[in-house]
């Protein structure tokens, strides 16, 4: 209980009275100074920065341990949302239902055929724009009569792409044979489709056809010298190569043709597990292997026609979540017209994060080398690889062996330059890696052109 304390009244006689003394000169009073205050009575500010720095450093690893933890758990298994429960990621996209509602069928790789000509193409070296007739069941070149920008958006929106396209006119003498036998023009409306507007002519009036450009922005590279060798690179200079991880490891490359699509090979999802798109990232925009700067994958399309175990129709496209941000490290490679005409001996290049040597480990540093195109009788001949090579492969590299792409390349880009860098082939198969007589086996871009564009359109 609080009390009062009395006062007493003021006293001004001092209760120690001493003997009065007269002031000396040069004699001062010290200066009074303020009492200490008792330790504790006010902050420290040091302890209080060390403080927050103590819990700054514990939340930082909480995070650390929490991301790990989730990779660990997602490395092992999948997350039923509905259900709210954990099954083995092995047995997601197995073909039985494990969660409610089929969650963990649904998030799974696609299988995809295109069950027509595709309508549109781009031919030859020329780029040379063409319109397929069904009804006459033939090809017919785009006359530059009536042609317009919107035309060509139109039509680079079909391809699948929507990039700063350019177009011009090329003479008609000036073609090869099959393609100035038969021409149409387009309508001047704003067409949905060029099929919509498209009406036959026997000659064009300006003696031009359309040569089109669909992306601005497409195989470009920092530097466009020509590679000898095996040898290390930076991703400056191959800027659409990308590593698909599953589960934070390197398993493929693979190759950006646009700002949100990604081509590899389908044999890089076979096995358990691999059918999971939660299992799978990629890699954009780095020299050296790692995760950083990895894009969540939203689809998974395999051709209809690949089946494991075998090699033909060995192609895949993957649809990423949110598209890449184009620069100088990460953009897409051009896709090649048909029929560019490639012949054995011309110079390609390959890159890929894949093993130094057969049987090998894989190399931390991006890699390239230059090989040659291999003629298809030589690499169809019996010593080779026989009745195995199909229409949809390619072969490149040296018969006399010593470089090639190997495990671990699979997927990835093998590029021929001509103006620009083209995707003209997809790291598939081999005998070995680099051995005499077997070169490396891609699958040929040019008979997937119709393939990939249906796709793009299908699950734009």
């Amino acid at each position: 209980m609080r009390t009062e304390v009395q006062v007493p009244e003021e006293n001004t006689r001092p209760l120690n009275p001493s003997q009065q003394q007269a002031a000396r000169p040069g004699k001062h009073r010290k200066l009074m100074t303020a009492p200490k205050t008792q330790a504790g009575k006010r902050p420290n500010k040091k302890k209080i920065i060390i403080t927050v720095l103590i819990v700054v450093v514990v939340l930082a690893i909480l995070a650390v341990a929490a991301y790990f933890i989730k990779q660990l758990i997602e490395s092992k298994y999948y997350f039923c949302s509905k259900s709210v429960k954990f099954i083995p990621l092995e047995k997601a996209c197995d073909g039985k239902e494990d969660c409610s509602g089929a969650e963990d069928e649904s998030a799974c790789v696609t299988k995809f055929g295109a069950n027509s000509t595709f309508p549109l193409r781009l031919i030859t070296s020329r780029n040379v724009l063409q319109i397929f007739s069904p009804d006459e069941n033939k090809w017919k070149s785009v006359c530059s009569d009536s042609f317009t920008q919107q035309h060509a958006e139109t039509a680079c929106k079909q391809l699948g792409y929507s990039v700063k396209p350019t177009y011009s006119g090329v003479q008609v003498g000036t073609l090869p044979t099959d393609l100035k036998m038969s021409f149409c023009t387009v309508g001047s409306s704003k067409p949905q489709t060029f099929q919509s507007t498209v009406s036959d002519l026997k000659v064009c009036s300006k003696g031009e056809v359309v040569t089109l450009t669909c992306s601005a922005e497409c195989g470009l590279s920092r530097n466009q010298e020509r590679i000898v060798g095996g040898q290390d690179a930076i991703i400056e200079n191959w800027p659409w190569q990308v590593s698909l991880q599953s589960i934070g490891q390197h398993t493929c490359g693979g190759s950006l043709v646009s700002p949100n699509w990604v081509v590899t090979a389908a044999h890089c999802f076979n096995g358990e597990g691999r059918k999971a798109l939660i299992r799978w990232k990629v890699v954009s925009g780095n020299t050296y292997l790692g995760s950083a700067d990895a894009s969540s994958v939203d689809k998974i399309i395999v051709h209809k026609y690949y089946t494991s175990g075998h090699n033909d129709y060995d192609i895949a496209m993957i649809r990423l979540e949110s598209p890449i941000t184009v620069g100088e490290s990460r953009r897409p490679v051009c896709l090649p017209p048909q029929d560019l005409g490639l012949k054995g001996g011309e110079n390609l290049v390959v890159t890929g994060w894949g093993h130094l040597t057969e049987k090998g480990k894989l190399s931390s540093k991006l890699q390239k080398a230059q090989i040659p195109l291999v003629d298809r009788d030589q690499c169809s001949s019996p010593i080779v690889y026989g009745a195995s090579l199909t229409p949809r492969m390619i072969c490149a590299g040296y018969m006399t062996g010593g470089v090639d792409a190997c495990q671990g390349d699979s997927g990835g880009p093998l590029v021929y330059s001509f103006n620009r860098w083209m995707l003209v082939g997809v790291v598939s198969w081999g005998l070995g890696c680099a051995r005499q007589d077997h070169p490396g086996v891609y699958t040929n871009m040019d008979q997937m052109l119709d393939w990939i564009h249906s796709v793009m359109k299908e699950y734009q």
